[in-house]
């Protein structure tokens, strides 16, 4: 496209776009993504029981996590134990066909792991799974 100056001349228009600032944004982009991507995956530390029957999971659900420190999580957010009924409640719209999973560290106490399993039932979830581990199997003897 051309077009006039104010002399009388006439000037091509500039069409072309310079890739190399959109490549540069672009490589440091990758570069930041690449480095906070195994920052954002890393999870709660559980150390969970062993056992024989093992389910895998396989869907997206609500998980408690209960760390050797004692202390809560709903997903990936800390929370007070006595406030797990009402964050589920807020969570949830039907509790009857909600499933929730259940971590907890294996040197958890009893009467933590009983506390958070009491407030998830109160809230009117009654779905209710406990992650584990599968035992390792030693030369395939059992």
């Amino acid at each position: 496209m051309a077009f006039t100056t104010a002399n009388g001349g006439t000037q091509t228009g500039l069409a072309d776009i310079n890739i190399t600032p959109l490549v540069d944004v672009v490589l440091v982009l990758l570069i930041i993504f690449m480095v906070t991507a195994p920052v954002l995956q890393s999870g709660i530390e559980v150390n969970v029981p062993k056992t024989r029957t093992v389910k895998e999971i396989t869907e997206e659900r609500l998980v408690i996590t209960i760390n050797k420190d004692q202390r809560v999580f709903l997903g990936s957010e800390a929370i007070n134990i006595n406030e797990i009924g009402s964050k589920l409640r807020q969570k949830i719209r039907d509790p009857r066909k909600q499933f929730i999973f259940v971590r907890a560290d294996e040197n958890v106490p009893f009467g933590a792991f009983a506390t958070v399993m009491d407030a998830v039932k109160q809230s009117g979830i009654t779905n209710v799974s406990i992650v584990t581990q599968p035992l390792e199997q030693n030369g395939g003897k059992r």
